[in-house]
């Protein structure tokens, strides 16, 4: 039998916007209830009082390096069961997708590590949803490497198949950071991804001009990694790839994506504001999370990097250079929510309805973008019926309550949120 889930006394964020409405669930999806009213004519067969709590979607992190002492980068750790293990910690962070990224490595390390992080539907058992890999490099520009070590970059002198020698194959692989500027990325190896193998590129770790970068953008790449960080800083002559968000030469319906590390170390709060002003479609939330977080002060490595950790900075062993941040994906959005207040000049006349847009853009910034960047919008970060039922409980402080896969709880805060308690009554 199949059972009918309603969720009542709740808010939520739907349509852009805060909404009072319930959610209906049905085998793992979001379903239309109007259909239930006067198609089916029945009643839910299990309710659940939210408590007036906010339901979000849940969470998809496009950028994390590992998390809760794991490395992802490591091909002495890969294994399913890792994946597995980070997959259910993260969902107490309101994560329900993600995907695991690697940083500049070795060919045998591609070779070997890639094909054990399959992608792989989550499940209030196993976790999050594991959407492919996002590989970080090697092919970036040197004197942008940041914390990616100098020798394990590569260059594309011969195209797409240095690519292809390098990974292996671009299997359970979904978003590729490079460099524009190298050779024959524009001409040759950004248009193969994208037509051939139907990923993601994303622009990074760069000294493109803006030039190049449109370029880029023509050919098929369609997100910047971490904006602001490893990469040329904004100049009024030739502003980079910050440029992009708001250039004028690319078709109308081409959407640029940006992957913003908002955790107050990588980027200012006035920086936040500016990106979001300029262009407030295109801003995703991304951790760039590395293998300390969940997890306190300390000693941590990460690729080939022994890296230190100290207060909510975290930099390679020796220097003072960032390596990732140890910021959540929930606290993230608290921080861009926090920043867009911040930015109001006069804090005593902000009005509700600014307030909740606030609330909404910080939330779809980190839900309904990252699943556009991967064309998965209409099954993740969405409350749209039809959709995947991973959702999230949330309080009016954006504190992460409950954390739902499939119409399932994978975790909860404390026993008042737990799915048993919140069950009122059954019509059956």
């Amino acid at each position: 039998m199949t059972l009918l889930y309603r969720f009542y006394n709740c808010t939520l964020v739907r349509d852009h916007a805060l909404i009072q409405d319930d959610l209906w669930i049905r085998n793992g999806k979001i379903i239309n209830p109007e259909n239930i009213f006067f198609s089916e004519k029945t009643r839910a067969d299990i309710e659940y009082d939210c408590q007036g709590a906010l339901i979000a979607p849940g969470y998809i992190d496009l950028q994390i390096n590992g998390a809760f002492g794991h490395d992802f980068s490591s091909a002495d750790e890969a294994s399913e069961e890792m994946l597995i293990k980070v997959a259910k910690l993260l969902t107490s962070h309101g994560v329900t997708a993600f995907v695991p990224t690697i940083v500049s490595s070795l060919p045998e390390t591609y070779q070997e590590v890639l094909p054990i992080y399959k992608r792989r539907a989550g499940s209030a058992k196993d976790g999050a949803t594991i959407l492919g890999i996002h590989i970080e490099g090697p092919f970036i520009a040197e004197n942008k490497r940041g914390a990616h070590r100098t020798d394990f970059l590569r260059k594309s002198e011969c195209g797409i198949e240095d690519l292809k020698t390098c990974y292996g194959s671009f299997e359970n692989v979904s978003i590729i950071t490079l460099a524009p500027e190298l050779p024959n990325m524009v001409e040759n190896v950004i248009p193969e991804l994208v037509a051939r193998h139907n990923l993601v590129v994303s622009l990074g770790h760069s000294t493109a001009t803006l030039d190049c970068g449109e370029r880029a953008i023509l050919a098929g790449a369609r997100f910047i990694t971490h904006l602001f960080n490893a990469m040329l800083p904004f100049h009024h002559r030739d502003p980079g790839l910050v440029g992009l968000l708001t250039t004028h030469p690319l078709p109308a319906t081409t959407i640029v994506y940006y992957g913003l590390i908002v955790d107050t170390v990588h980027t200012h709060s006035a920086a936040v504001r500016l990106a979001h002003r300029v262009h407030p479609h295109g801003l995703v939330l991304v951790t760039d999370a590395v293998p300390a977080l969940g997890f306190p002060d300390g000693t941590y490595h990460m690729g080939a990097h022994e890296i230190v950790v100290n207060g909510k900075r975290a930099t390679i062993a020796g220097t003072e250079t960032l390596c990732g941040s140890i910021a959540s994906l929930a606290e993230c959005v608290q921080y861009m929510r926090q920043a867009l207040l911040d930015g109001e000049t006069n804090k005593e006349i902000i009005n509700e309805k600014d307030s909740t847009q606030f609330v909404v853009e910080s939330i779809e910034a980190a839900t309904l973008h990252p699943a556009q960047v991967l064309h998965i919008e209409n099954q993740k970060g969405t409350l749209s019926f039809g959709a995947d039922a991973d959702f999230i409980f949330l309080d009016k402080n954006l504190n992460i309550l409950s954390t739902f896969i499939a119409g399932e709880q994978a975790w909860t805060v404390t026993n008042q949120w737990s799915i048993d308690n919140l069950q009122t009554k059954s019509s059956q």
